[in-house]
């Protein structure tokens, strides 16, 4: 069985496959301090519920953002899963992507995953908007090529922005708009009547006037039309709400770790 580990800024994915098909995946809040043993607790507790044991784990392939994990990640998958993992980015691992921007070497390896993943299983031209500690929109070029993106602020980086510099204003949850009733003519209400739903409307409909926006000058400066993908975990609330966001594709990192690692198995 592969295990894959993907490791961002906010939260970890650990997600176990078999013949390509996923056993399970769970999920822990990313912690620099958190050790290799602590790890393995946690995650082969969960695996059990699931029937696989740690020794049936006979790869592992990570990618991160966080540098300072990974020390005690590939201790957890030495020490516990008797395998050396293979890191995306790493000298040897080969992505199969052109990476067409001025410095390679910068591009997060979750974008590049996304990406790799998108190319795919989705046609043509392709922006992936990934709302995680940051909103990263990245262009995928009909051949595969990774043609480079933009970086906006995370939705609970903004909410955490103004409930931290703005003494009055509370702390909110990001959550979807109230939706008029089926069949009534009421229109969406964007117009807070009181802090809280004021708040809630700047910040919701805030990001989708940055989402149809950035796609909307993406796609012109582009010059053609290009199928738009959402995912992390706040994806489909957004979709639900602008017809820009086409697909919306939860498991898109997860499936591109396991491309790139039969790609490199099979070399």
């Amino acid at each position: 069985m592969l295990l894959t580990i993907d490791c961002g800024n906010t939260n970890t994915v650990f997600a176990v496959f078999s013949a390509g098909e996923k056993r399970g995946s769970w999920r822990a809040s990313t912690n620099v301090a958190r050790t290799a043993d602590e790890y393995a607790v946690w995650l082969t507790q969960l695996m059990a519920l699931e029937g696989i044991d740690r020794s049936d784990i006979g790869d592992v392939i990570m990618a991160t953002v966080v540098p300072e994990v990974v020390f005690n990640l590939e201790t957890l998958c030495r020490k516990y899963f008797n395998t050396e993992p293979m890191i995306v980015g790493r000298k040897g691992v080969d992505l199969g992507i052109d990476i067409r921007i001025e410095r390679p070497t910068e591009v997060g390896a979750d974008r590049l995953v996304n990406a790799i993943a998108a190319h795919a299983a989705y046609e043509g031209a392709l922006i992936v908007i990934d709302f995680g500690t940051a909103t990263t929109f990245d262009v995928v070029e009909p051949d595969g090529g990774y043609a480079g993106g933009i970086i906006a602020p995370g939705i609970n980086l903004s909410l955490d922005a103004l409930y931290n510099a703005a003494a009055q204003l509370p702390r909110i949850a990001i959550r979807p708009p109230e939706m008029p009733d089926v069949g009534t003519n009421s229109p969406v209400r964007v117009i807070g009547k009181s802090t809280v739903s004021a708040m809630h409307s700047g910040i919701f409909w805030g990001y989708i006037g940055l989402i149809e926006g950035l796609v909307s000058r993406i796609k012109a400066e582009y010059g053609t039309d290009m199928t738009v993908i959402g995912t992390g975990g706040l994806a489909a609330i957004f979709a639900d709400c602008t017809p820009v966001i086409e697909h919306v594709d939860e498991a898109i990192t997860l499936r591109g770790l396991l491309l790139i690692h039969e790609r490199n198995k099979t070399q």
